[in-house]
Formats: C-alpha cells, structure tokens, sequence
C-alpha cells in the first residue's frame, strides 16, 4: 500500500481544513447561543443554513458517496477517508455543513443502491440537495436490537398497500421537521427464513398513524443540532406497495449493506474527534499549572498523550485499509475489517477522550469544551450499528475458518 495521499486527496484535505479553520470551528459557539435562544427548535438553525451555502460553493457537498451512477460522488472511500476524519474535528458542524451526516448519508446510499427511479427521484435527490432530512427506523425498544432478526414491527400486505404497525426509537435526525422521510424496517414474513423475514419500506413523515412520541438522550445529550433521537410509533401506517424498497425479504442484507459503510464513516470521523482532544490536551497540559510546574512535565499525562498517539496512528492505518479494500475487493469482501475498526476505534477515542476530561478536570466534564460530547459519542458507537460483542463474535468465527479469505493484503 502507498502511503502517500494521491492529489485528490490532498486536494480535498487542504480545502476540508481551511474550510473548518476559517468557518467551522469559529461557529461552534454561534450554534451554541443560537441553540440556547431556541431550546423548542429542532430544525437547522442558521449558522448551519449558512455553513452549508459555504460548503457548496466550495465543492465541498456530498463527498460521502463515492463514485457512480445516480448522485455519485468524486471521491473513493480512501480518499473520502481524510477527509471524514476532518469533520470530526468539529463533529456538531461539519459532516451536517457538508451533508455529510448520519443517518441520511446511509439512507441516500440506500436509495441510489436500491431504489426504484421514481424512489430516487421523490427521495434521493432532495436529500442530495438536503432540501429534506430522513431517518432509518431500525432499533426497537421491545426487543434485543443486537440480534436484527428479532424485529417485531409488522409490515403486511393488504392489497395494493402495505400496512405498518411497531414501535421505533433512537431514529436519528426524526425531531428535526425537515425529516420527511422514514425509511423503516420490518417483517413481511415471519415464517420465511431467520434472514428472509425482513423488507424496509418508505414512511412519509405526514402518513396517516406516523408519530413522533418523544426524544431520546445519549448521556444527557438530545444532539438538537443533529435533529435529536426519536422515539417514533407506526399505527397502522398504509403506504402503496411502491414504497417497498427492494423486493420482499431483503431487508436483513440492505440493512448489512447500507450500514457497513456507514460504520466506517462513524470511525473517520471519531478519528478526527480523538486529534481534537489530543490538541486540547497539548493546549491545557502547557498552559496549566499545578505543583510547582506545567501538567505537562507530568509523568502521567505524557504517558496518556503517548498511549493515545499510538492508538490513533495504529487504528489510522487500519481504518485506511478498510477504505482500500471496499474501494478493490468491495464491501462485502471489507467485512472482517470493518468490523475490526467499529470495535477498535469507538473504544480508543473514548479512552483518548477519557485522558482529556482527567487532564481538565471539571472543566472536561463541562459545556467549555468539547470533550464530555465526544467521550458520550464514542460510547455511544460501542452500541450504535451493533454492539462490539456481537462484532467480535463474526471476527472470532471468521478467524477460526479453515481457510481464510484471499486479496486481503495491500
């Protein structure tokens, strides 16, 4: 593997980072104060609305979706890969500035992997244009999400209609009233087989029996700037058979299919939030005094600053050779890699986030910085898109297979 960033890369990299050095970070605390003098607003506020004016005329739009047909983009998933880990330096501005964020960034991969033209069409490309937002209904709180088979809501067909009926929650961006889309997973058959049961369906937000009942927290944190979480309750929904995504039965493999790139995405980006704290932890640890000298001279916080380099760097390089192979062998073949990395990574950063709240102090634990948001997101992503131990049980089988896999190396 070369490890030179081809002029692309570069390119995009240079442009991602003056774009967060000259705008981003500095409206951090303008979405803050514009935050506070809204609390009941779940929409974009302003800041953001600007920032994403700033970014496309930049060329800075939908860089997640690599390239092909329907909306591709320019980038590859290895060169997207840098640039992922930029936004999440500023990970409450960025990726929403760049419509770059989850979950509409797997929802349109979905689409433009999966929909019909005329799907892609009422969907994909106001997404595309973030005219709309969505959310993907998949976590049930009446069962073990871990095991995506278990699934309880009903999708039934009447006619020339679907009918919908189950309870969602943590539907990322669902409290933001521009989320116009659903896109919900179900069973069609409950006597197929265990990954023949289920099939995901195209809700409306304004359809007949759709509720929002309430938001949902991580830590405390209602992630208002990313539309929140939503506890979302399907009553009896009728939706025209033309909403059916795929065809009956494939739900489970889109559901595969639309998260695994989505993880990756997830650990890009917490990468960049890891060199956030660590800069913060050089900042503090020169600039605060305690015992006779800067922390820095500190035994112990060079010792934590060490240990995060090395694992940042490590998972880096790991998380660039899962962005290669979905790019060579495709994402399928990417597996075992991409589940090594949403395993490593989320665990790192919210080791590395851990260091800097101890290093702060009280400060760490507050609204002043930015590292009690990103410790709660990496924690957080130990759970998101499957927990690790369900992660770590296919990497241990996959391990113990007789033959393993070929045109894995680079």
């Amino acid at each position: 593997m070369d490890f030179q960033p081809d002029e692309v890369t570069t390119e995009y990299t240079g442009r991602v980072r003056e774009f967060l050095d000259e705008h981003v970070i500095a409206a951090e605390p303008v979405l803050a104060e514009q935050i506070a003098a809204t609390p009941d607003d779940w929409s974009a506020r302003p800041v953001v609305r600007s920032l994403r004016e700033m970014a496309r005329e930049r060329g800075l739009w939908n860089l997640f979706l690599p390239p092909g047909p329907h909306g591709g983009g320019v980038l590859t998933n290895l060169q997207y890969a840098p640039v992922a880990e930029l936004t999440g330096r500023s990970s409450r501005l960025a990726p929403v500035a760049m419509n770059c964020s989850a979950p509409d960034t797997g929802n349109m991969e979905l689409l433009a992997h999966f929909g019909t033209p005329a799907q892609r069409e009422a969907w994909l490309e106001p997404l595309l244009d973030a005219r709309i937002r969505s959310a993907f209904c998949m976590t049930e709180p009446a069962v073990a999400s871990s095991d995506a088979t278990r699934i309880e809501t009903a999708i039934r067909r009447d006619g020339g209609h679907y009918v919908v009926s189950g309870r969602k929650w943590f539907a990322t961006g669902a409290m933001d009233p521009d989320c116009a889309l659903f896109i919900v997973m179900g069973k069609t058959d409950p006597e197929a087989a265990r990954h023949r049961q289920q099939s995901m369906v195209l809700v409306p937000r304004d359809t007949p029996g759709v509720t929002v009942v309430r938001p949902m927290t991580v830590f405390g944190y209602d992630d208002r700037d990313h539309g929140g979480h939503a506890e979302v309750l399907f009553d009896e929904v009728r939706i025209p058979v033309a909403d059916l995504v795929g065809g009956e039965g494939e739900g489970f493999a889109m559901a595969q299919a639309r998260l695994g790139p989505g993880r990756v995405h997830h650990c890009m980006r917490l990468l960049g939030m890891a060199e956030r704290a660590l800069d913060l932890m050089r900042e503090r640890a020169n600039e605060r005094v305690a015992f006779g000298g800067p922390l820095a001279e500190q035994g112990v916080v060079r010792t934590w600053v060490a240990e995060s380099r090395v694992e940042v760097e490590a998972l880096r390089l790991l998380v660039l050779k899962t962005a290669w192979l979905m790019d060579t062998v495709g994402n399928k073949a990417a597996m075992t890699e991409i589940q090594a990395i949403k395993v490593a990574v989320p665990r790192a950063v919210q080791r590395v986030a851990d260091h800097a709240i101890q290093l702060f102090g009280a400060a760490g634990l507050s609204q002043d910085t930015p590292l009690a948001e990103i410790f709660a997101a990496a924690r957080a992503l130990r759970l998101a898109d499957g927990p690790d131990e369900v992660h770590l049980a296919a990497l241990g089988k996959a391990g113990l297979r007789p033959e393993p896999p070929k045109g894995r190396q680079p």
